[in-house]
């Protein structure tokens, strides 16, 4: 029997939100990659956790993690935590079902439920250099603008005209340089402005791993497992994807 016992590991899928050793200093885990269709499904066969934190998730070169997917894991039992970016999104969608959110990306996207999701995309290295982050997210740059206004680096107006040139920029290109560069600012101060930069991501997905003990221990005092069942479009998608639709089924629910 499959099941998510009290003793079963925390599981964090993380990519370029946050480096490795950072995260792994806050929360003892097992850390895996950013999550894609199917890999929530494989991991709780793997590892039969108590826990998941979603962090960061692929969406370009895989399909991205699907909503089914974290109902189906939340249905067995297992704790579903997210914030930052992709687990923001989500937890951010799936709040009414029981999933759990965390920091202000999250509470952004469930007040906002228009806002673009590539607010939090960025580009990153491969995973050999552990998802190297290669642009700024927009979240993160829309942070930075507001406190250098705040604190008299720049005006208002030059506040809107960067924030502006961000959001029609492509995330693939969103680079704090770059976009004072194409706003006229002059070179020499791209060092000072880049210091004062505000990492939210970064904030919201150390501030997910320190609560994530607390909030497992708070979902499992009143835990009420939700009936889940496999639908032929569900089906479909994992067997386009390539896995093994049978695992669905197999994962016997918590008694």
């Amino acid at each position: 029997m499959v099941d998510a016992s009290e003793e079963g590991p925390i599981l964090v899928f993380l990519g370029p939100t946050l480096r490795l050793a950072e995260a792994a200093a806050v929360l003892d885990a097992i850390y895996l990659q950013p999550a894609a269709q199917g890999d929530i499904l494989l991991a709780a066969h793997a590892f039969r956790p108590r826990a998941m934190v979603l962090i960061d998730g692929q969406f370009e070169d895989r399909p991205a993690v699907r909503h089914k997917e974290i109902l189906w894991a939340m249905a067995q039992g297992i704790v579903v935590i997210g914030a930052a970016s992709m687990g923001a999104l989500r937890a951010a969608e799936l709040s009414e079902f029981g999933m759990i959110g965390v920091g202000l990306i999250y509470r952004w996207y469930r007040r906002w439920r228009l806002a673009p999701d590539d607010a939090v995309a960025v580009l990153s290295g491969p995973p050999e250099l552990g998802f190297l982050p290669l642009t700024d997210a927009l979240v993160d740059l829309q942070r930075s603008f507001a406190g250098l206004t705040r604190r008299n680096f720049i005006t208002a107006a030059e506040r809107d005209l960067l924030t502006t040139i961000a959001r029609n920029t492509n995330f693939r290109e969103r680079r704090f340089e770059a976009i004072l560069r194409d706003a006229g600012c002059p070179q020499e101060r791209f060092k000072e402005l880049r210091k004062e930069m505000v990492g939210q991501k970064t904030l919201d997905a150390l501030l997910a791993l320190r609560s994530a003990r607390a909030l497992v221990m708070q979902k499992n005092a009143g835990r009420v497992n939700s009936a889940w069942v496999a639908t032929n479009t569900f089906v479909r998608d994992l067997e386009a994807g390539g896995i093994d639709s049978n695992l669905a089924n197999t994962y016997k629910l918590n008694p």
